[in-house]
Order: C-alpha cells, then sequence, then structure tokens
C-alpha cells in the first residue's frame, strides 16, 4: 500500500465509514484558476470570432475573384451575369491546386460561359471583316470594352487585351477548365489531340493535362457524386432503419455480455491455441514431407537472397524455424493462462459488473449524443471563424510581367495608379493583377496567429467535451459500484446528479487535463505541418528527426489520455483536483499494473468482437436487401446506380454506433475497476470494514464470506 494515500497524518489506517456512499457530495470547486483562465479564454474565442466576422467575408471563397478583385456573380455588379472564372493562358497555370488558390500568373476575366471551341486571335483577327461572328464570340473572352480588332497582334498579346487561344471547356468549381476526354486511350479535347498557342506553335492536348492535372478525373468524379446523391435521396430511411437495428444489436449485446463474457473469451483462447497447434503440426508435416527431396537440406545462408519467397518454402529449415517460432507462442499464452487465470476471472466478473451497472443506468447508453453534440458545436464554430479569418483582408494587387527578368514582377502594386507609372515602359506588357487577399494593418499581420489560437482553442474545448463526458460517466458508475446495497442505494438520477457535480465543481480540473492534451495534439499538427512543407527540401537526417519527434508525441498523447481518463474517474469519486487525482490514479494502477494490463485487453478484445458483430450482422442483412435477395422486401428496395452505397453507409454507421454505446461501457468498466482496486485497498471484507464488490468478484479473491450488507 501507498502509505501516504491509504493512511491518515498518524499512520493510522482509515476506518470503514458506513455512511459512505460513492461520490463524494460535499465538495468545493478545484482548480479554481484554471477553470478562471478556461472562461477568459473561451469569451477571448468568442470576441475572436466576432472580430473575425466583422473582416471576413466568405464571398471570397464562395465567388471567383478576377484579376480586377472583382467577385464574378455577385448581384448588383458588373459581373453579376458573369458566374464563371476564364484564365487567359491556361497553359500558365502549372495545377489545379494553382488555379483555385487564385495564383495562376495570367489574367483572370469573369464570363458567362466557357469556350466551346478552338479559337487564335490571330486567325479571328485576320478574318474579322468577313466572319464578324467569330470576332463578336471571341472578343467576350476579352477585356471589357475591348473592340479593336485593328490593333496588333503583337500588341494585343503584350499588353493582355485578348487571350491568344481559346480551347473548349466547362465550368468546374466556377472556372474554366479544358473538356477532357479519352477517346481509344488517347487524351483528346473536342475530338482533337493538337492545338494551336496562337503565338505561332502546335501543342499537344498533354500540355493542357498538364497545366490542369487531375481535372479530368475529377470532373468524372462528379458525375458519379450525382449518383451517389440520388441514392441517398431514395435510401436515406432504409439507411436509418439499418442504423436503428444496429443500436438495438448493440444494446443487445452489452445485455447479453453479463451472460457470454467469459464463454467468448475463453472460446477466443481455446480457438486461437487450437488453431496454432494446427499450425504446429503442418509446420512438422512440411519439414517430414520435404525429407530427401534433393535441395530441401540447404541453409537460407546458402541460398542468399531470393526475390520469389517460394524458394524459402522448399527448405527443410524454414519450416523447422517456424515450427519452433509457433511453439513458443503456444508455450507463453499457455503459461499465461496458467498464471494469470485469477485476473482473466476478474477482468471476466468486471465486464459481467458493467453490463450489471448499465443495465441499471440506461441512460448513460445515450449521454454519447449529448459529447457528440458538444464536439459538432466546437467544430462548426472552429469552421466558421477560420473561413472568416482566411477571408480578411483587402486585395493585394501584384506586378505581372511576361518578361521573366522584369525587377517588378511581384511586387505589390496600387490598381489605381498603376498605368501613371514608369513600370509599363520598363516591363512592356506588365500588369497590376489581383493577387490575394490581405493587408497591412496589425490585424492582418498576426492572421496566421489568430488561425494558430483559433486552432488550439478548438482543441481544448473538443478535449474538455470528452473530459467531461468521462466524468460524468465514471460519477455514474461509482455511484452504482459504492452502493451499499444494489441497486436500492443507487441515487436517484445518477447521470444528471454526477453532470451537475462535474460542471459545478470541476469545470478548471477537467480544463486542465483538457489543456495538457490540447498543447501536445497542438504541437503534433505543428510537427505534421512543417514535416508537409519540408518534404522536397530535408535530407535524411530531417526526416528522421521529425520522425522521432512525431512517434514520441504520438506515444505522449495515448499516456496523457490514458492517465487523463482514470484521473477523472478519481475526480467523479473524490473531488479532489487534478493533479492529486491523477498521482493517485497512477500510484493505484501500478500497484495493480498485471491486471490492468489484463482487464484492458480482455475488454479490448470483447468490445472489439462486438463492434464487428455488429456492422458484420447488419452489413449481410443490407446487403441482402439491398441486392434484392430477400424475397418478402424485394418489391420495396429502391433502383439505385450503385447499391454498395446505402451498404458502406449502413456498414461504417453500424460501427459508429456500436462504438459510441461500447464507449460508455468501456467507461463502466474503467470505472468499475478503479473502484475496485480502490475497495481492496480501503476494505478487507471484515464486519469493520466490508467489501463494495459484488458477490460474483468477492468469490474470485477467495474470500471466506461475503458481508451480509449484499442481499
Amino acid at each position: 500500500r501507498d502509505e501516504e494515500n491509504y493512511y491518515g497524518k498518524h499512520g493510522e489506517p482509515r476506518k470503514f465509514d458506513p455512511k459512505f456512499r460513492g461520490p463524494v457530495h460535499s465538495r468545493r470547486c478545484t482548480d479554481v484558476i484554471c477553470c478562471v483562465i478556461f472562461i477568459v479564454v473561451i469569451l477571448g474565442y468568442i470576441a475572436l470570432g466576432v472580430v473575425a466576422w466583422v473582416h471576413g467575408d466568405p464571398r471570397k471563397v464562395i465567388y471567383p475573384t478576377d484579376s480586377y478583385g472583382q467577385f464574378c456573380g455577385q448581384r448588383d455588379t458588373f459581373n453579376e451575369n458573369k458566374t464563371i472564372l476564364f484564365y487567359f493562358n491556361i497553359l500558365k497555370c502549372a495545377s489545379p491546386v494553382v488555379l483555385i488558390n487564385l495564383q495562376c500568373p495570367t489574367t483572370q476575366l469573369c464570363v458567362s460561359k466557357c469556350p466551346d471551341r478552338f479559337a487564335t486571335y490571330t486567325d479571328v483577327q485576320a478574318s474579322y471583316r468577313y466572319r464578324p461572328d467569330q470576332w463578336n464570340y471571341f472578343r467576350q473572352f476579352c477585356k471589357p470594352g475591348f473592340n479593336n480588332p485593328r490593333k496588333s497582334v503583337a500588341q494585343v498579346l503584350r499588353d493582355e487585351d485578348c487571350p491568344s487561344m481559346i480551347v473548349p471547356s466547362r465550368p468546374f468549381l466556377k472556372r474554366c477548365f479544358p473538356d477532357f476526354s479519352t477517346k481509344n486511350g488517347v487524351l483528346t479535347v473536342a475530338n482533337q489531340t493538337t492545338f494551336k498557342d496562337g503565338r505561332g506553335k502546335t501543342r499537344n492536348v498533354t500540355d493542357l493535362r498538364e497545366a490542369a492535372n487531375g481535372i479530368n478525373i475529377v470532373l468524372d468524379a462528379r458525375s458519379v457524386g450525382m449518383k451517389i446523391f440520388e441514392d441517398y435521396a431514395i435510401s436515406w430511411y432504409w439507411i436509418l432503419i439499418g442504423l436503428f437495428i444496429a443500436m438495438m444489436l448493440s444494446l443487445l449485446f452489452l445485455v447479453l455480455l453479463r451472460f457470454t463474457a467469459g464463454v467468448l473469451f475463453w472460446i477466443f483462447i481455446f480457438g486461437v491455441i487450437g488453431i496454432i497447434g494446427y499450425g504446429i503440426w503442418h509446420c512438422y508435416w512440411e519439414y517430414d514431407h520435404l525429407k530427401g527431396i534433393p535441395g530441401s537440406d540447404l541453409t537460407v545462408y546458402d541460398i542468399g537472397f531470393q526475390t520469389d519467397f517460394k524458394v524459402y518454402l522448399q527448405l527443410r529449415q524454414t519450416w523447422l524455424a517456424f515450427m519452433i517460432i509457433l511453439c513458443g507462442v503456444e508455450v507463453i499464452i499457455i503459461l499465461m493462462l496458467i498464471f494469470l487465470r485469477n485476473r482473466i476471472r476478474i477482468a471476466i466478473a468486471l465486464l459481467k459488473e458493467g453490463s450489471r451497472a448499465i443495465g441499471y443506468i440506461m441512460s448513460t447508453l445515450f449521454y454519447p449524443v449529448v459529447t457528440f453534440l458538444l464536439i459538432a458545436i466546437c467544430i462548426s464554430y472552429w469552421a466558421v471563424t477560420a473561413v472568416f479569418l482566411a477571408t480578411s483582408g483587402e486585395p493585394v494587387y501584384k506586378v505581372m510581367a511576361n518578361q521573366t527578368l522584369c525587377k517588378y514582377a511581384n511586387l505589390t502594386c496600387d490598381l489605381e495608379t498603376f498605368n501613371t507609372t514608369n513600370v509599363t515602359k520598363l516591363c512592356p506588357g506588365a500588369q497590376c493583377t489581383f493577387a490575394f487577399y490581405g493587408g497591412e494593418s496589425l490585424y492582418h499581420k498576426y492572421i496566421f496567429i489568430f488561425q494558430l489560437a483559433n486552432a488550439f482553442v478548438f482543441l481544448w474545448l473538443v478535449n474538455f467535451a470528452i473530459a467531461l463526458g468521462q466524468c460524468t460517466l465514471a460519477g455514474a458508475f461509482a455511484s452504482y459500484y459504492w452502493a451499499y446495497r444494489k441497486p436500492a442505494d443507487i441515487p436517484l438520477w445518477p447521470l444528471f446528479s454526477s453532470f451537475g457535480r462535474a460542471i459545478r465543481y470541476h469545470t478548471g480540473s477537467l480544463a486542465f487535463g483538457a489543456l495538457i492534451i490540447a498543447i501536445v495534439q497542438l504541437i503534433r499538427v505543428i510537427l505534421e505541418y512543417l514535416d508537409h512543407k519540408l518534404k522536397g527540401t530535408q535530407n535524411s537526417f530531417t526526416r528522421f528527426l521529425l520522425g522521432c519527434l512525431k512517434c514520441c508525441f504520438w506515444l505522449l498523447e495515448k499516456f496523457l489520455k490514458f492517465v487523463n481518463r482514470n484521473a477523472y474517474i478519481m475526480i467523479a469519486i473524490y473531488g479532489k483536483n487534478f493533479c492529486t487525482s491523477a498521482k493517485e490514479a497512477f500510484y493505484l494502477l501500478m500497484r495493480n499494473v498485471v491486471r490492468v494490463a489484463v482487464l484492458d485487453k480482455v475488454t479490448d478484445f470483447l468490445l472489439f468482437l462486438g463492434k464487428i458483430l455488429v456492422a458484420g450482422g447488419v452489413g449481410v442483412l443490407a446487403f441482402f436487401f439491398f441486392t434484392q435477395r430477400i424475397p418478402v422486401f424485394a418489391q420495396e428496395v429502391p433502383m439505385l446506380n450503385y447499391y454498395w452505397v446505402p451498404l458502406l453507409t449502413v456498414i461504417i454507421g453500424s460501427y459508429l454506433v456500436a462504438h459510441g454505446f461500447f464507449s460508455v461501457y468501456a467507461m463502466c468498466v474503467d470505472t468499475l475497476f478503479l473502484c475496485f482496486c480502490e475497495d481492496l485497498e480501503r476494505n478487507d471484507g471484515s464486519t469493520a470494514k466490508p467489501y463494495f464488490m459484488s458477490a460474483s468478484l468477492h468469490r474470485i479473491l477467495g474470500k471466506k464470506k461475503l458481508s451480509p450488507k449484499k442481499a
């Protein structure tokens, strides 16, 4: 025992309190400073959202912007009927990412429709007198107001009054992209494989593909997406029925665990032993069968490394090695079962007790809905704030020059005064075009910091919502365990009482634990960002260092989540601050480390088996239904483009539904286990200090007689 935690100030052992009923009700607020900081941060977060809302403009995301900083398709403007962005020379655009981010170094105009034919300015200008219809069609893709076909081609292209060429295009993301298609395995645009670029060269359409890499796949995916949307529209109620069945199966599985936990576990264990035993026999059979076959007595060292791994299976040494490894695994499993049999029985008994506890407090199964709603609110607020922050700023214009040696290229410029400067003289054809949204004010300089703060507070709030759920559930299940007589002494509305205690007294402690996790997660996000940014330039040492740091912080996050989870249980029971609760929980678990490992693995296995059974069972039922293999419902099946759309939705949704219910069960088992360990160290089963555990757990411990406190 830890004397500091389980003995009084003068060394006397704690005495049994007959009035003890689990979670302490006479509490006081814990970690008040962190609570105050948390509330201040939330108020600051709200203020940040208001400031972002005032400065931001989501239209900058919804509507594309032309080279003059004007929105395409915005009402009550010159571009109201021009909803699509057209690029003068799409060959200058490296990829769709460049286009979507409005960073393509070419003039961009708002148009009402995309080009539907190949044409060059040179050909159109030469024929405008006897083919005016071609000129009228082409000039709608020129700068507004330009109608001077007599201007020389060189000057028009230099000043970018008109594009040098147009190609058949279609709108995607409100931007004109080449209308790619594949004919007999050959990439074409309007059934052509070549086109004129308007500058005296004939080019292949693959040049357009390189400029708009991946667009053809995305455009094809758009039609698939429409069909998927149609499938959802006509099958949504059947999907909901499938998810309801998954919910009922999850409830049934949790109830049956009270009676089948031990059976399922031992069936699995003996199944594994049997499979490994068969593997040992098969390895021996192969080893004996290869006896006398030429070349089978060679060693792996003799034949060296071979790309065809079947060669190794022709060696007796290979099968002998397999047999030795399997024998070792078999012996280890059997020895673990022999020496850990009592702890396994305790783990199974706790699983059964968890099912019984949930049966008495059924409302806990639906608490994950509260956590889901809180997290959904956090995600929505973070996403909206991030969009408004990203669109905070005024249009920033930069010099776009055709000459690569122009010293003013990519420098900021003023659209209104640009024509009065000498830039156009030094760099003929240079233009002042829209680049992005930004600004020079103090607010705009710290946009990145605000985005970082937005992400950090988001992580903090999400972890707080999770912590609140864990503490609430722990308090409810602790009320069950520490009930002197079950279920008579279980308090009324234990879930609501636990939620009220967590909010009223322990907001600071929960915020403290969530803050620690949020800091580690933010560091992990920064490391991922650095890894992404440095991927093209980093050397081997940098990759190794970043990999080590990412691995270390991933492990640290897992460990802290484990400690926090158990700290919240102790907070729910005793009402102490976060650090004290975390320390006591950690020491308590370390004194029962073998029991922790066994219980954790047994619980993980049974809950994973439950998720697979629920998702698999509902998935099989959905497969037979949507493929019309159930005669009774054959006429009710909707006509689908892809039957796998609702099928996969039902399977994934069923798994998530089962995960939501089983997460409550896992929290229940963890809480009961900590209470069980605490019970063993506080009490000895005597009349003066009786156990609070159930009769089944008491029998497993091998005690002589259970206190008459239990009915």
